[in-house]
């Protein structure tokens, strides 16, 4: 992020919801659009030219399709980070968003106050999945667990009570403005419990915790 605030490259192919959202977008203080592209391939060209902090990313699109320009444009250096906004919530879209090096996926249904912290937080290089999604892997996790017949399920024992109420709020799904706002905690603090929490938990990243938190009964 720059002195301007976080900047975003809208990518979608219908003219009218990239307007709405660069509308909502420029209202926002902190948030500007520098770009828009209605191809992938012209995503991974304005990309490269604009230097973007966030690229919101449609999946399906002509010349090259969202996953494939995602893959195309985390590779850059330096890379922005990708959030897939999409109306399919399909399996076999998320895993390949993900495995392409998006940070975050969530549906065009999603309310305009929720997709602007969806931006803000995976801006700040956080992780963020709609719980539709979440549930899938957290789901599809456990019954790899279950085939690979591992070792007891971790549990909360090692945790402190604030570690605990950060964990039952991301395994509901909160994003870390919310999580910030319901604990009146700063942003830092959380950024410290959730390291506490990767480490404790053995996670490597936030959809980890969920599986987590859902293993130890909290879901």
């Amino acid at each position: 992020m720059t002195s301007q605030g976080v900047r975003v490259l809208l990518v979608d192919d219908e003219p009218l919801f990239r307007e709405t959202v660069k509308e909502l977008i420029d209202a926002t203080p902190g948030l500007s659009v520098v770009g828009e592209a209605a191809t992938g391939r012209a995503a991974v060209e304005l990309a490269a030219e604009r230097q973007p902090d966030v690229v919101l990313m449609d999946v399906r699109m002509p010349d090259l399709d969202g996953i494939a320009a995602t893959e195309r444009i985390t590779a850059l250096q330096p890379a922005p980070h990708v959030l897939v906004l999409t109306t399919f919530d399909l399996d076999d879209h998320v895993y390949r968003a993900l495995r392409a090096g998006a940070g975050g996926f969530v549906l065009k249904s999603i309310t305009p106050p929720r997709l602007l912290d969806a931006i803000v937080t995976v801006a700040a290089g956080e992780s963020l999945l709609a719980p539709s999604v979440t549930r899938r892997l957290i789901a599809t996790s456990l019954r790899q667990q279950a085939l690979r017949q591992q070792a007891p399920r971790r549990t909360l024992d090692d945790l402190t009570r604030r570690e605990r109420e950060i964990l039952l709020l991301v395994t509901q799904g909160r994003s870390n403005v919310e999580i910030q706002a319901e604990l009146h905690i700063s942003r830092g603090t959380l950024k410290t419990h959730m390291g506490n929490l990767l480490t404790k938990l053995n996670a490597r990243d936030r959809a980890q915790l969920v599986i987590a938190g859902y293993e130890a009964g909290l879901a």
